[in-house]
């Protein structure tokens, strides 16, 4: 087994169970793509076994921090069982769900969810890359089912020296397929749609928004961003008898149209624009409009911490801009996916929005990901996802 020995000192994230090993951090060794070494502290000490990503910042991810652990099939066996039996201790009311949530599950790099009877994986590691056709295998054998499509097709892959790739790794069959979440239905496209297919993280938010809607007698709403339009639908849910979304992909928004139409919904209730978020907000504002409910759930700004300064002024902008447009009463459900924008960061970067606007509101509660999207203790970068319900006063 190939060896890597960090710098003095720069143990000290590997001893709290921290699965990233930064280059900056490693004194010397080296290894193959994906190919598992053992971690030592500059003294010799025992730390991790880990995949190497020779191409990578973050050069290597810990699979296991017990020196015993043998990093070989039955492990990423048992690892993929272990996070399928998780999934049925969490209160998800859907049959599509998340499966395996990457370190907070153990397994670095990987991303696996579930829509009905497919599988629909991402394998952004290095490490999950060299163990494919086992985990693929492993994933299959935990949950019954025979078809498994790759989405292997983010930047991640780039920044780990990895090419991009999407098909059917086991099965196949149709890639337009119907979710059910809680008390509604949404068209996914595995093959062309975002993520995996579609912004499942979000699905106790847009629960909540109906809810929230239907409590708040809300007849105005303005879904920014909506991409297919789960809020739309949610919101059309709760009883809100106009809903504008926005995005600025076309195909995005006629799948928006057709889920609301999945769902019995007239089209004289919703109006879709193909155009640009800030540039409708401040028309909304020239023109005086106000509205019952607005959601925020901008695309990622920040990925890294690096990004974050610029991000912030973005976030800023486009919740300023809400702020104006909220009748007084009215609520913001305002989110970030950025995993460089702390909750903090981003709860400051919303007070400073309200304040640069003139309104002030009540803080009603702050949001996350559905439970099948966890945030560990010894991983808080799962909390990649921030929300905040905001009513103006």
């Amino acid at each position: 087994m190939k060896t890597i020995s960090l710098r003095p000192g720069r143990e000290r994230s590997l001893l709290r169970r921290h699965p990233w090993i930064f280059e900056s951090s490693i004194a010397r060794g080296s290894a193959d793509t994906g190919e598992t070494v053992r971690v030592e502290s500059h003294e010799g000490g025992f730390l991790a076994w880990a995949a190497f990503s020779p191409a990578s910042k973050i050069r290597a991810r810990a699979w296991s921090f017990d020196p015993a652990q043998r990093i070989d099939a039955t492990f990423f066996i048992a690892a993929c069982a272990s996070a399928v039996r998780a999934r049925g201790r969490f209160d998800v009311q859907s049959d599509a769900l998340r499966l395996v949530h990457g370190e907070s599950d153990g397994l670095p790099g990987l991303i696996v969810d579930r829509y009905g009877d497919t599988l629909v994986a991402q394998f952004l590691s290095a490490g999950a890359e060299r163990w494919k056709v086992v985990l693929a295998d492993a994933l299959l054998a935990a949950t019954g089912l025979s078809k498994l499509y790759e989405r292997s097709d983010a930047s991640a892959r780039t920044r780990e020296g990895l090419p991009l790739l999407s098909g059917w790794l086991r099965g196949s069959g149709a890639t337009d397929l119907v979710l059910r979440e809680h008390d509604w239905q949404l068209a996914v496209d595995i093959a062309a749609g975002h993520k995996t297919g579609f912004y499942l993280d979000q699905r106790d938010n847009r629960k909540l928004f109906a809810q929230t809607v239907q409590r708040l007698k809300c007849q105005s709403v303005l879904n920014c961003y909506c991409y297919t339009g789960g809020f739309s639908v949610a919101a059309l849910h709760g009883g809100a008898a106009q809903v504008i979304s926005i995005d600025s992909s076309a195909p995005a928004l006629e799948k928006a149209a057709a889920n609301l139409a999945l769902n019995g919904f007239a089209a004289s209730g919703a109006t879709f624009m193909d155009a640009d978020v800030n540039a409708c907000l401040r028309q909304f504002g020239e023109q005086g409009r106000t509205f019952d409910a607005i959601v925020l759930d901008p695309p990622k700004l920040a990925p890294t911490v690096a990004h974050a300064e610029r991000a912030a002024r973005a976030y800023k902008d486009i919740n300023r801009l809400a702020f104006k447009l909220l009748a007084p009463g009215a609520v913001l459900f305002t989110f970030s996916c950025s995993g460089g924008i702390g909750a903090d960061l981003f709860h400051k970067i919303v007070a400073s929005a309200g304040l640069d606007a003139g309104v002030d509101g009540y803080i009603l509660e702050r949001l996350g990901a559905a439970p099948d999207h966890p945030m560990t203790v010894q991983f808080p970068e799962g909390e990649y996802l921030k929300g905040l319900i905001v009513m103006r006063k």
